[in-house]
């Protein structure tokens, strides 16, 4: 959990822990307030032991947050995991204990169950939709996230076997629509990029065959064939062959699980979908406490 020795960087796993564990402190600053009144007036030194389990079949995320939420509380609570992220779930199984004071497993539960269930709400369709798509494109997430948020949801898509997107605007160049109505045309948009930043990769979303094309002829470093039916999108697959083998394909708009194999089967190299992060329907995780002697 915690950072590298004293003269050694910390590694992306220890930065990505240190942000779990400030948005774990502000939501049980919001839900714990200045006190569990309830939990107060009925519980004094009584121990526990907690099991956390699904009582459905999904992918598992959210395990080191559920466990921060408890160290916060109170570092006597022995949390045991018996899963890690990424594994499967399926009705019962045992996920992690929680051993110690019955207050601490009392005032930490429901935000380290909400944590659970939603991001491996998450993970569970992201997993879906890649199983669907068969290995052969990769599935993208989007910016479509909570505020504040972005971080543990795209975090979940990963652990569900998706890719992340950019993560925000600043480590991306996306020309989207509104982008183009603004500048004019796609020509004039990438222009002002390119006087700006040279050397960055652009991608430029696209909604018809004239616009493909005006981007193709930039040079662009990916398109985005956005809203497109099965047919236009073989059609702009062979454009975008005839005139480039290094230009990368994405699509998005109206792509689930049910047809994301028609898409998946067109050439493309990436799909993505907002519905992972804005839609996922969260998984059934509880957590039961009985008294210890």
């Amino acid at each position: 959990m915690r950072g590298g020795s004293i003269g050694q960087k910390p590694t992306k796993e220890d930065k990505l822990k240190r942000q779990f564990r400030k948005i774990v402190r502000l939501a049980l600053k919001e839900d714990i307030g200045r006190g569990d009144i309830t939990t107060d007036a009925i519980v004094s030194d009584e121990r526990t032991l907690g099991i956390i389990f699904p009582k459905e079949d999904g992918v598992l995320c959210g395990i080191d947050l559920a466990q921060m939420v408890f160290e916060e509380i109170n570092p006597a609570v022995d949390f045991q995991k018996k899963l890690n992220d990424g594994n499967p779930l399926s009705p019962g199984i045992t996920i992690a204990t929680v051993i110690g004071p019955a207050a601490a497993a009392l005032k930490g539960e429901r935000t380290a169950l909400n944590f659970l269930q939603h991001l491996s709400g998450i993970a569970t369709l992201t997993r879906k939709f890649v199983n669907a798509a068969k290995g052969k494109v990769k599935i993208l997430d989007t910016r479509k996230t909570l505020p504040g948020l972005r971080i543990l949801q795209k975090y979940a898509v990963r652990m569900g076997d998706g890719y992340n997107h950019r993560f925000g605007l600043y480590d991306m160049v996306l020309i989207k629509d509104n982008h183009i109505e603004i500048a004019g045309s796609i020509t004039e948009a990438v222009k002002g990029v390119r006087n700006k930043r040279k050397r960055a990769f652009i991608e430029v979303e696209v909604k018809t065959f004239d616009e493909l094309k005006e981007a193709l002829s930039l040079k662009v470093n990916r398109v985005m064939l956005d809203n497109m039916n099965i047919n236009q999108i073989v059609q702009a697959v062979q454009i975008v062959r005839q005139s480039s083998s290094k230009t990368e394909i994405e699509v998005s708009g109206g792509i689930n699980v049910d047809n994301i194999e028609d898409y998946a089967t067109c050439g493309v190299n990436y799909i993505s979908a907002g519905a992972l992060t804005h839609s996922a329907p969260a998984i059934d995780i509880v957590m039961k406490l009985k008294p210890l002697s």
